[in-house]
């Protein structure tokens, strides 16, 4: 009877050995998983911010041309350039405040 409980319990510590391994496994690729989530969540912000600079920049450029019809010494070109590095600054922090605001939703909710 000691044998046999022995046995048994032999039997469970190995069972549970390998659940743990089991699960160490999935931890391990869930760990995976989220690093290049998050790797592709920074690639997708990045380009967002050059689309929007893109986009916005050329609205810029539109409205530079049309306030040169009003003002022959304004020159859209220069106007252009200056806003693409303050509309990508604001895009990033544009983004950057959505992401923050999405992280303190989800603590919130957990």
């Amino acid at each position: 009877s000691d044998r046999l409980a022995r046995t048994s319990q032999l039997l469970r510590t190995r069972v549970d050995v390998e659940l743990e391994r089991q699960n160490q496994q999935l931890l391990a690729q869930m760990n995976r998983r989220a690093h290049l989530q998050l790797r592709l969540q920074e690639t997708v912000e990045g380009l967002s911010v050059v689309a929007i600079t893109y986009y916005a920049s050329q609205l810029v450029h539109y409205l530079a041309k049309g306030a040169n019809q009003l003002l022959p010494q304004f020159s859209p070109e220069l106007a252009t350039a200056v806003s693409i590095p303050l509309i990508a600054a604001f895009a990033v922090l544009g983004i950057g405040r959505l992401r923050q605001r999405l992280q303190e939703r989800e603590s919130a909710a957990h």
